[in-house]
């Protein structure tokens, strides 16, 4: 079922289901005031009836008689009783009373009053005492009219009720299609865009409704998505090109050892150059590996509970055997007095390695000038600061310091391929953390890298 069915039925089904309770609310009231009508006019007559039969002045009598026959039209079956009660106080039975009980004559001597219905037969009585003693009268009648008078209403209420669903219903079409207008139009937009039209964007309207909002996470997601793309496309071509330009030295190399015949020395001289481009494609193909894994976060990873503290003095030793000539020192001003605070949980080999390239980067771009590792910790997350005084990034390059082989303008005097820092934030956010770069150029670069701080089961 559509949605727009859906509003349908729910429309017209609350619409119809409050006006079928307002109806029947009123069809009783109207009920119960046409019954407690009909009983007021049983009573004037059957006080009317007293007056003219029972009253000893006859004169009274007389005129209470003439009242009764000129005014007073006379109802479909209208019966008039007159009960003398005696001094036991018990009226006698008549056969058309009979669906009368002792209780009904009880309320009468007690209240003065009373009345009962029985099938369309409806009675009512009332007390009269004069100086000729007490009586109970009784008039009965049926209520023809007001039985005609409710089943018309109700034949009209039924015609309304009809009619007032066709025109719920008509509404209910008009506005379910007026309310999902916008929705089919974000639909048609969407179908038209594709792979090769990504920068195509949803119209958003100038409001703050739902509709607005679909449509600006619609855009946001279209952002993201030729971001993506583009990051892509930029990672192919710049793969391709620094897979291919080790590869054709290489091959240029090779063919020109085999070209003629050549001295030891010039046959040492191309294998060399041969053996460093060899070199350089390896690097790059692990990089490219490494990158590539850590990119499937769905991927399960083996993780297990690691000291940050630890861990960071494993990266230290690894840096002491890359290059002896560092000057990274490891900052503890930051730790915490409570050890279960440095606890996170993690693959160890893919955070040393995360941590290995952003500290080589340190050493690298700073000469080996003085670089510091600091630790914090907090009941929710592990800080770890690595702060170098290098050549620092300029600002234009900042916001593409993530794409895969880009390298920051003022680099070119130092080797590297652009894929460290990508690698590592995949690793970082792979175990739910963060990494935030702030650098200023000529003055250094501080790397901020934040992880979730392990919390044991309660």
């Amino acid at each position: 079922m559509t949605i727009r069915n859906k509003i349908l039925g729910l429309f017209t089904g609350l619409t119809v289901s409050i006006i079928v309770m307002m109806v029947a609310f009123a069809y009783f009231l109207i009920n119960r005031q046409s019954f407690d009508d009909f009983y007021k006019r049983l009573e004037i007559r059957a006080y009317i009836a007293a007056r003219a039969r029972l009253t000893t002045d006859e004169g009274n009598s007389a005129a209470y008689a003439e009242i009764r026959n000129e005014h007073l039209e006379r109802l479909p079956h209208e019966k008039e009783y007159f009960i003398r009660l005696d001094t036991i106080g018990k009226p006698p039975r008549y056969p058309d009373l009979s669906p009368l009980r002792s209780g009904f004559y009880d309320k009468i001597k007690a209240f003065g009053k009373a009345t009962y219905r029985y099938k369309d037969t409806f009675f009512q009585g009332v007390l009269f005492e004069n100086e000729a003693g007490r009586y109970i009268v009784i008039v009965s009648a049926s209520n023809v009219y007001g039985k005609e008078f409710m089943t018309e209403l109700r034949r009209t209420l039924l015609i309304c009720l009809i009619l007032a669903a066709v025109v719920i219903v008509t509404a209910g079409l008009f506005f379910s299609r007026y309310i999902l207008q916008p929705v089919r139009q974000i639909t048609a937009r969407v179908k038209n865009i594709r792979a090769h039209n990504l920068h195509l964007r949803l119209d958003t309207p100038d409001s703050d409704d739902e509709m607005s909002e679909l449509s600006l996470t619609f855009n946001n997601m279209l952002d993201r998505l030729e971001t993506a793309f583009e990051t892509q496309n930029n990672f192919v071509s710049n793969a391709s090109h620094e897979l291919g330009t080790p590869l054709t030295t290489i091959i240029g190399e090779a063919e020109l050892a085999l070209n003629k015949k050549r001295s030891d020395e010039q046959y040492q001289q191309s294998l060399s150059v041969i053996l460093r481009e060899a070199e350089r494609l390896e690097h790059i193909t692990k990089s490219l590996l490494n990158l590539a894994q850590t990119g499937f976060t769905d991927k399960k990873q083996r993780l297990e509970k690691i000291r940050t503290d630890e861990l960071i003095f494993t990266v230290k030793e690894t840096i002491d055997r890359i290059n002896p000539e560092n000057q990274v020192e490891i900052d503890y001003s930051m730790l915490p007095e409570e050890e279960d605070k440095l606890l996170i949980l993690g693959d160890p080999q893919l955070l040393q390695l995360a941590l290995s390239n952003i500290v080589q980067n340190a050493c690298k771009y700073s000469d080996n000038r003085p670089a510091t590792i600091a630790l914090a910790a907090t009941d929710n997350d592990n800080v770890i600061i690595i702060k170098d005084n290098g050549i620092g990034i300029p600002a234009q390059d900042l916001p593409f310091i993530y794409d895969p082989f880009f390298r920051a303008s003022n680099t070119s005097g130092y080797k590297g391929y652009g894929i460290g820092l990508p690698l590592a934030r995949n690793i970082v956010r792979l175990h739910g953390g963060n990494i935030i770069v702030n650098s200023w150029e000529d003055q250094g670069t501080e790397i901020r890298i934040t992880l979730p701080t392990y919390k044991r089961p309660v």
